[in-house]
C-alpha cells in the first residue's frame, strides 16, 4: 500500500488487553485499508512510523473536521521527526 496516497485518519485506543504495545487513551494515526477492514482490523501507525494491523475493536475511530485532522497530522509528523 502506498502510504502517501492513503488518507490518514485517527483513532483512540480504548483497550489494549493482549496488545501491550498499545496505550489506552492514546490517539493513533490509521491508514485506510479495505482488506484489513474485511477481517475486522485497522492499519495503525505506531511510534516507529511503521504500520501494523490491530483488531478494530481496540479502537474508537475519531470523526474529525478536516482542519482538526490536518493539525493532528502535522503534530504527529513533527513528533516523529
Amino acid at each position: 500500500m502506498d502510504k502517501k496516497k492513503a488518507k490518514i485518519s485517527f483513532a483512540v485506543c480504548i483497550a489494549n488487553r493482549g496488545y501491550d504495545d498499545l496505550q489506552v487513551c492514546k490517539v493513533y494515526r490509521i491508514l485506510a485499508d479495505a482488506k484489513a477492514a474485511e477481517v475486522g482490523c485497522l492499519r495503525v501507525i505506531d511510534e516507529s512510523g511503521e504500520d501494523y494491523l490491530y483488531p478494530a475493536a481496540r479502537f474508537l475511530v475519531l470523526e474529525l473536521p478536516e482542519a482538526v485532522r490536518e493539525r493532528l497530522l502535522a503534530v504527529t509528523k513533527a513528533a516523529a521527526a
